[in-house]
C-alpha cells in the first residue's frame, strides 16, 4: 500500500536543511499528527542526525511495526512540525517531550537510549 503523505514533495521549504537524515512514524508524515516525542541517538554514518520522531500515541504494536516509519530528511520533518527546529543541533544523546499540558518541549533527563 502507498502511503499518502499530508505534505506534498512541492510543499516541503526549506527549513531546516544540513542536518541528514532521521527516522520519522507516519503518525506525524501520513496522519498529521505534531511531533511530541523526539530523541537523538549518537548518528550511524555522516549521512545521520540521530534524530527520531513520533507523536508520542504509537503504541508498541504500532512503534515496532517499521512500516509505519521511514527516513527522511530532517528538514522535511520539520516542515511538518517546526517546533522542532530549536532543538535540532543538540548534541546526542538527548530527548525532549512535549506533555500533553504543554506546547512547549521539555528535557527528559533520565533518558537512555535502547538498543537497536
Amino acid at each position: 500500500m502507498e502511503k499518502k503523505f499530508r505534505l506534498r514533495a512541492d510543499e516541503i521549504k526549506p527549513l531546516a536543511t544540513g542536518h541528514g537524515a532521521c527516522i520519522a512514524s507516519d503518525q506525524i508524515t501520513v496522519e498529521g499528527y505534531p511531533v511530541r516525542w523526539m530523541y537523538r541517538k549518537k548518528p550511524y554514518d555522516q549521512y545521520d542526525s540521530g534524530w527520531i520522531f513520533s507523536s508520542g500515541y504509537e503504541d508498541d504494536e504500532y512503534a515496532n511495526n517499521p512500516d509505519n516509519h521511514a527516513i527522511y530528511d530532517v528538514n522535511t520533518i520539520a516542515n511538518y512540525d517546526p517546533t522542532i527546529i530549536p532543538f535540532l543541533d543538540h548534541p546526542p544523546v538527548v530527548a525532549f517531550e512535549k506533555t500533553p499540558e504543554s506546547e512547549r518541549f521539555i528535557r527528559i533527563d533520565d533518558w537512555k537510549p535502547g538498543e537497536d
